[in-house]
């Protein structure tokens, strides 16, 4: 850490420090005419702790990175990558696909058969 590249480097403390495996957390710096942009990958099961709630934790810390920035007078942006593998949305699609087919399964006729007077 600490090699001249200070909005990285500030980054990559910050994020470590909030993620339960710190060890899978990947940065990548590339300068253009536009400016400095990070772009951040963690571990999947990371994602909801460094986009926090509505966002808001991702928010802050792309603000914070700015600041960095503007004190380096750089314009620094933070891209979070999304991780390869999806696990809960997949999860969530399975079981609404099982709740489809249970409705289909179940006709008003045959709630009709089960009535009993």
């Amino acid at each position: 850490m600490m090699n001249d590249i200070p909005d990285k480097d500030f980054l990559e403390y910050i994020v470590k420090a909030l993620v339960d495996y710190p060890e899978d957390v990947k940065i990548e710096r590339k300068v253009d005419e536009m400016g400095v942009l990070l772009s951040l990958r963690i571990n999947p099961k990371d994602m909801g702790q460094i986009i926090g709630r509505a966002g808001a934790t991702a928010k802050s810390i792309r603000n914070l990175v700015r600041i960095i920035g503007l004190k380096n007078q750089s314009r620094v942006n933070l891209k979070i990558e999304e991780p390869a593998e999806r696990e809960e949305p997949i999860e969530r699609e399975e079981k609404k696909e099982e709740e489809k087919e249970e409705k289909e399964e179940r006709t008003p006729i045959d709630s009709l058969d089960e009535l009993t007077l």
